[in-house]
């Protein structure tokens, strides 16, 4: 089976003309399309905003048109706020979830008047003393042990760093409540890159009920209750996708059921995801320079796991189409590289795939998503552009190829590398 790029060969060679390999490129199409067909899928509940997980593709134009079709963004730290600030994301439009939190990242987000989301007991007083409680507080849950779905262990929650106690939340509610906090919020992340429509209903289903006791325990006005991210995208060709609507479905029947009869009909349901927005509607884009054969077939590209890193970190498949062969047969076997000096820098291992030719275009699928945000500047390395593919089949450069100038920007009190 194989994934069908979202950019012809021709349109591809005339945009590589253009914009030097390596680089990113998105498709605006289809990231509109996606955000409207979230919307849509909890449209039954009034108060419905996809927050945006900012991690996931940190670019300024990305943002932009996610904000134009009504999302909001969801940020961990003092830069990402300054960039959602910087779009137009105002006030409750950003959801501010960090953990280990500096205290100048607290004091900016109070500035911009963002909801809060507190990641642990003790920032309730932390806060405080950095900055002040606002009217609207949001808490992080863990349950804690594994998280389950039809008996199939998803994650382990208990292992995370994130959230706080089942006894922690109903006394971080008790004690902003004392503070002056009128408007609650709930939120918990248990697993991630899931590939199954039953992720969020079930989520929910946890979440309601913990909600309910809570406004029984305490009093509290729960006004809010964020599911996170954790819906994620079939990365293989053979995996069967999610399905939103039927995902929002779910979640509508979790409600009906559970926080309507607790006369908690006006909860807003917000979520967070940046993989499913995102992920399939970026590709790395990079060129084959070079061919090697030695014990095993390599093809090194002018890309690298500085450009992208998930399958050197966790192992991570994408799917590469190589352009202008999507239906050559794949006879072939390579480990596809990059030319750091580290041997997991491979986007491939074992790869059947048509035969690669030095010059062929390689698109390298699903990586819109923890693709350049995870980027990084081992061996003097230099991170690529990003490039937009527009409505109107145009293209706009939304991020510049670094140059080694950057690189060594750092460094301009030294006085060394002045004429770079």
């Amino acid at each position: 089976m194989s994934k069908k790029p979202f950019v012809s060969k021709e349109k591809l060679d005339e945009i590589a003309a253009q914009y030097a390999t390596p680089f990113y490129l998105y498709d605006e199409t289809a990231i509109r399309e996606t955000a409207r067909r979230v919307n849509k899928a909890f449209a039954w509940n009034q108060g419905f905003k996809e927050y945006f997980a900012v991690k996931a593709t940190p670019n300024p134009a990305i943002l932009k048109i996610l904000h134009e079709e009504g999302c909001g963004a969801d940020c961990s730290s003092y830069t990402e706020l300054q960039m959602a600030d910087a779009v137009g994301f105002k006030g409750d439009e950003i959801m501010f979830s960090s953990n280990a939190t500096p205290a100048e990242d607290f004091q900016l987000a109070r500035q911009l008047n963002v909801t809060i989301n507190l990641d642990d007991i003790t920032h309730i007083d932390f806060l405080e003393k950095v900055a002040d409680i606002p009217d609207t507080v949001s808490c992080r849950y863990n349950p804690g042990g594994h998280f389950a779905i039809a008996n199939n262990i998803m994650d382990n929650p208990g292992d995370a760093k994130y959230g706080m106690t089942r006894e922690q939340m109903t006394e971080a509610y008790k004690i902003l409540l004392s503070k002056g906090v009128k408007h609650f919020g709930m939120h918990a992340f248990l697993a991630s890159n899931t590939v199954t429509n039953d992720y969020y209903p079930e989520l929910a289903r946890i979440l309601f009920q913990v909600a309910v006791e809570l406004k029984e325990e305490t009093g509290a006005h729960i006004e809010f209750i964020n599911l996170s991210g954790g819906v994620g995208i079939p990365y293989r060709p053979d995996q069967e996708g999610n399905d939103i609507m039927v995902i929002g479905e779910g979640v509508r029947q979790a409600f009906e059921d559970i926080l309507v009869p607790a006369g908690m009909g006006d909860v807003k349901i917000f979520t967070e995801m940046g993989r499913y927005m995102l992920a399939p509607y970026g590709a790395l884009v990079a060129k084959a320079i070079h061919v090697k054969h030695t014990y095993k077939e390599y093809i090194g590209l002018d890309a690298c796991a500085a450009n992208l890193m998930r399958p050197a970190m966790y192992g991570s498949y994408h799917h590469i189409t190589v352009m202008g062969k999507e239906d050559a047969p794949c006879d072939h076997k390579y480990d596809i590289t990059g030319g750091l000096c580290e041997n997991n820098d491979k986007f491939a291992i074992d790869r059947m795939l048509p035969e690669i030719n030095i010059g062929d275009l390689l698109f390298i699928h699903d990586a819109g998503a923890h693709g350049f945000a995870m980027g990084y500047n081992y061996n003097g390395k230099l991170r690529s552009a990003e490039v937009l593919l527009k409505e109107d089949g145009s293209t706009e450069l939304i991020r510049r190829a670094e140059t080694p100038a950057d690189y060594f920007a750092t460094f301009d009190f030294t006085g060394l590398f002045k004429n770079i």
